[in-house]
């Protein structure tokens, strides 16, 4: 892998409001320590990919309202290195902002797009996995990765991909379709087919590959960034940028790109994942005590409890009894406790409180 030509870019723009009430609009989950271990999301996404690319080419994607998050828990990263939309525009905008500005930069960029909140534990694997996929954006394809499904999950996308009896983990394999999230019966015949991967939403491709993929399959979107590539750099910039996002659609790059284009392939990765998108997706990845209950805080002390998810702040005590299936998490001045059975409901809950 040529690490002279490759780009990292960290997308960290979300509001995370299914951390709540950890993760606030103000305050988002990629930059706090969901996990308990003194470091943010976005810092651990960081680090991964700083291992194999350069810090001075690996560039993060954020609201305008983060750039000084960013900053502060990136002290590496220049401030030309923080790509601030002002206004959230979903995946695609943002996207070919950052393909066309580094195109602009360096012709033969390949670009690395990784989400700040995921959790991947098999660093070496993952390095590994990374490589197959650089190599075959060389050859003109827009790769995604690809997560083999351990469970009928509905809170995930799906990728159909080519199997064939020489099909194995680590290859990069055509993808046949995008699906959306699916119900479970759904869910359980995708694998039973075993030709379903879940769909990480970390892709590989080089820049001049996305940008041509966006000028056949969502042209204002490409015309809007690719028209004055000479703005990028200069004092136009920040002007130029209010003007094209407020121009843009409200569109993910799977319903621009890669649900049309013929071009994709997936590379089927084996390393332990997560999208940490919920409280509950963190429970796989905590230690647990003798009753299952994971907890974040040393003062906690749970009697007759099991199965719970519970983030106190260490220098509160906390006596929690008969909780079964739970998740209790406390600010300084918010509380949350929440069946673990109804985690899905908490957008709907926080709409109802007036919370955003």
């Amino acid at each position: 892998m040529n690490s002279k030509n490759t780009y990292g870019l960290i997308m960290a723009g979300g509001v995370g409001s299914r951390f709540w009430p950890l993760s606030t609009a103000a305050y988002p989950k990629q930059f706090i320590d969901v996990l308990g271990i003194g470091k943010s999301l976005l810092r651990l996404t960081f680090e991964r990919l700083q291992k194999f690319i350069p810090t001075d080419q690996i560039y993060i994607l954020t609201n305008t309202s983060y750039e000084s998050l960013v900053l502060e828990q990136l002290p590496e990263l220049a401030k030309e290195q923080v790509l601030c939309e002002p206004e959230r525009k979903n995946t695609a905008p943002c996207i070919a902002y950052a393909a066309a500005k580094i195109q602009a930069l360096d012709a033969d960029a390949t670009l690395l797009i990784s989400p700040a909140d995921h959790l991947i534990i098999n660093q070496t694997r993952f390095e590994q996995i990374i490589r197959t996929a650089w190599q075959t954006a060389q050859n003109g394809k827009l790769v995604t990765l690809g997560i083999s499904p351990t469970r009928p999950d509905t809170g995930y996308g799906y990728i159909e991909f080519e199997k064939t009896e020489h099909t194995q983990q680590g290859m990069a394999c055509p993808v046949l379709q995008f699906r959306e999230k699916p119900n479970l019966q759904t869910a359980e015949q995708f694998l039973e087919a075993g030709n379903f991967f879940w769909n990480a939403g970390i892709f590989i491709w080089k820049a001049q590959i996305i940008l041509e993929a966006l000028a056949q399959h969502q042209s204002d979107v490409y015309q809007i960034f690719s028209a004055k590539p000479e703005v990028y750099g200069s004092a136009h910039e920040h002007t130029f940028l209010k003007d094209a996002f407020a121009a843009c659609p409200d569109i993910s790059i799977d319903f621009a790109v890669m649900e049309k284009a013929q071009n994709v392939s997936m590379v089927l990765a084996d390393f332990d994942w997560s999208d940490l998108g919920t409280w509950g997706s963190l429970t796989t990845h905590l230690p647990k005590d003798e009753q299952q209950n994971s907890i974040i805080g040393k003062n906690v002390f749970a009697f007759e409890s099991e199965n719970c998810l519970v983030n106190i702040s260490h220098d509160k005590t906390v006596l929690l009894d008969g909780l079964k299936d739970y998740i209790v998490v406390e600010t300084a001045d918010k509380l949350m406790v929440l069946r673990l059975s109804n985690e899905q409901k908490l957008k709907e809950y926080l709409k109802t409180m007036g919370v955003n």
